[in-house]
């Protein structure tokens, strides 16, 4: 017993850990570093030969401006927006918290088509907003001319990524003790001194965390641009998207992606170092333990105020996105009789229907189940390559410092470079873009695998090595405590990293624009060939796409939380 409990102790073989590198490690090396090396290739050859002119300098220069300005100043408003609902969720209970809560999640997880659908739904020129305006004070013209302007792509991204503040800073603000800030405040500290002197530095590391996120997330952001920007803004990734696709400029475009490539990677590092560095020394609270219901007229004003800024801004463009999928408000394209507006279906009737008869008609509940199968088979990959590699990242190997860099790069890519990529590297059998659809859930997991890993490495660090060796004692296989032990702690990760996997897959919209053929759209492709034609029917089909996109990852998730749920119960 003395000779076997500390063999047991050293875990698995430094080769037998090696070894559960092999498939993440050739899954990135084929699909993320071959597609990188073509690019930084192409784009070096190019240069070398003949040189970019001032006016390719110039469009790269104006890209990044714009990318940085609209990025930073979305990030501001965003915590401008965030800090307050933060500090609302983690020290006051009211009634619908609960509610107000979960719904505040749902714009993170929604595609950027669909949010940039729902905007347009509510503010565009055939929103709800300007069609009550102008039937109220009897106008012609649409009195709110948000879409095509840079106010359009700032609400946005405040509105997808509101929830990441909500999140990550509130958590931290409740595990502070509020007694500190009672304690300064008896001193005669004013509320700002608090806050100033007492809470921001507590907090400093998780707004800092926050608010890189933020940044980054609106760095690359490519679907809300391209469809509430117009043409007159263009941030690095739709400049990237509009030279390879539309001028075929490949070079330039190889050129954008690498100095994107090189932001993104060091915005990435500063992250990753931010968020080891949010370590909180403080006691853990109970849930609920540091909230309270409000006191005072200031407070239940507060209150009031952030549940309708919250309502408002993330709740009403979704229910104006449903709303406007089954109201009629104008005339068809070519319809010149009188119409009657109001409740219809006929957009989701038309979205069966090939009118038309075009070549590429494709019934929506094929882009549904395309959409779904490679979501699924994201899953699959995502999930095989982030356990092998998240075990491997549990072994105390020297060559972990280096692979783990590594795994987190495509969260640092952006899906518009790896489409790029894939168009660069496979461009024939058996691998051709043109012929092997599957390359898209490929694409997808690239950017869900940071994210499994992150999910999983936290579960796998946490199982308690006595009870693997207390099992392995009493007679059981590796198989048996794996599936005894380790299955039980570490399936509730695995069912995190699944939904990331799953809803990434599903709104991807950035590689999916590069790899999608013609046959095999996807809800977020299908929408955005709608919205890019012109006519009220057109219109009315893109929306009742984005309802079916958004009632599909309500139904999923609430799917596999029913499912997780009865997992539970039977371990």
């Amino acid at each position: 017993m003395k000779d076997t409990l500390p063999q047991m102790k050293k875990g698995i073989p430094t080769w037998s850990s090696g070894l559960l590198w092999v498939i993440p490690l050739l899954f990135l090396l084929i699909f993320f570093f071959i597609p990188l090396e073509s690019i930084f290739k192409l784009t070096l050859s190019e240069w070398m030969t003949k040189p970019f002119t001032p006016a390719s300098w110039h469009r790269v220069w104006r890209a990044l401006y714009f990318t940085f300005y609209q990025a930073g100043l979305s990030m501001a408003i965003t915590l401008l927006i965030g800090l307050p609902g933060a500090y609302l969720f983690s020290r006051y209970k009211f009634k619908g918290k609960g509610l107000l809560r979960a719904a505040s999640t749902i714009p993170f997880i929604m595609p950027t088509v669909v949010v940039a659908a729902s905007f347009n739904a509510l503010l565009g020129p055939k929103g709800l907003l300007n069609f009550a305006l102008m039937k109220t004070f009897a106008l012609d013209n649409p009195p709110i001319m948000l879409l095509n302007t840079l106010g359009a792509i700032i609400l946005a991204h405040v509105f997808y990524n509101t929830s990441v503040v909500l999140r990550m800073v509130g958590s931290a603000w409740e595990q502070l003790d509020p007694q500190m800030e009672h304690a300064a405040r008896s001193l005669g500290a004013s509320p700002w001194q608090t806050w100033w002197r007492v809470t921001f530095p507590l907090l400093k590391t998780p707004i800092l965390a926050a608010a890189l996120l933020v940044f980054l997330f609106d760095f690359t952001s490519f679907g809300v641009v391209l469809l509430l920007g117009g043409p007159s803004f263009a941030t690095l990734e739709v400049e990237i998207y509009i030279q390879a696709m539309h001028m075929l400029n490949l070079p330039l475009a190889g050129l954008l992606s690498a100095i994107q490539l090189g932001f993104t990677l060091l915005l990435t590092v500063v992250y990753s170092r931010l968020v080891k560095r949010s370590v909180y020394e403080t006691q853990p609270r109970l849930l609920g333990e540091t909230q309270q219901k409000a006191k005072n007229w200031k407070e239940k004003v507060f209150i009031f105020l952030m549940v309708i800024v919250l309502i408002t801004l993330l709740i009403t463009p979704l229910a104006a996105l449903s709303i406007r999928s089954v109201t009629r408000l104008d005339a068809d394209r070519g319809e010149r009789t009188t119409i009657s507006t109001g409740f219809t279906l006929d957009y989701y009737r038309e979205l069966f229907e090939n009118r038309r008869s075009s070549l590429f008609y494709v019934p929506p509940i094929e882009a549904v189940r395309n959409s779904l199968l490679y979501a699924f088979i994201t899953i699959l990959i995502s999930l095989t390559c982030g356990f092998l590699a998240a075990y491997a990242l549990n072994q105390k190997l020297w060559v972990n410092k280096l692979l783990d860099p590594l795994l987190m790069l495509p969260l640092g890519t952006s899906a518009v470079t790896l489409g790029l990529g894939f168009i660069l590297v496979f461009n024939r059998p058996p691998l051709d873009v043109r012929s092997f659809p599957m390359l898209m859930p490929i694409a997808h997991s690239l950017v869900a695998l940071p994210f499994v890993i992150r999910s999983i490495l936290p579960a796998i660090q946490s199982i308690p090595r006595p009870l693997k060796d207390a099992a392995s004692v009493l007679g059981a296989s590796p198989l048996r405590v794996w599936q005894h032990v380790d299955l039980p702690i570490i399936a509730r990760a695995g069912f995190v990293g699944a939904i990331f996997s799953f809803t990434i897959s599903l709104g991807e919209f950035g590689a999916t624009s590069f790899l999608a053929r013609p046959e095999f759209p996807t809800i977020p492709i299908a929408i955005y060939r709608y919205l890019s034609q012109p006519g009220a029917l057109n219109y009315g089909q893109a929306l009742a796409m984005a309802t079916i996109l958004m009632i599909v990852c309500g139904v999923s998730i609430y799917a596999m939380e029913q499912f997780q749920g009865e997992t539970r119960r039977e371990v």
